[in-house]
């Protein structure tokens, strides 16, 4: 549905940030479906960890937490604008994700109100959940250009 371009006029990421490649399935201001294809050659492999890539945990939460964004901006009064992270919870990682994975990334947004929200995320490999989430989140500043 859209595209990394696309993407990236509704959200400020840009690479090595930008962690969603696609949106699959959006519905503004309730749900997203994102997906993340897991390359080798993400910067992030090279530290974590040399001889066994593992894409960090938070980072997990970051592309859905962008999914989120996506849901969030696209809504008119929020178009522009930033989103923050205000925290996290109940969170839990139950699978590795490495070199070669497609993570498909479910946001659904279940409460907003005066630019503080609440979501629930989870990121699956294939059936498999890798992690999941409470994500609350905050509306920032409009951004310039």
């Amino acid at each position: 549905m859209l595209d990394s371009q696309e993407i990236q006029k509704i959200i400020p990421h840009r690479y090595p940030f930008l962690l969603v490649d696609r949106i699959l399935e959006l519905e503004d201001g309730k749900r997203g479906v994102g997906l993340k294809n897991v390359s080798g050659n993400e910067p992030f492999f090279q530290g974590h960890f040399p001889g066994y890539p593992v894409m960090p945990g938070m980072l997990i939460m970051e592309a859905l937490a962008q999914v989120g964004a996506v849901i969030l901006l696209k809504m008119p009064e929020y178009a522009g604008h930033i989103a923050l992270f205000a925290g996290l919870e109940d969170v839990r990682f139950r699978r590795q994700v490495i070199p070669g994975d497609q993570l498909r990334l479910e946001v659904e947004l279940l409460k907003l109100k005066r630019g503080i929200g609440v979501a629930q995320g989870k990121a699956y490999v294939g059936e498999d959940i890798a992690a999941e989430g409470t994500l609350k989140f905050a509306v920032g500043p409009k951004l310039e250009g």
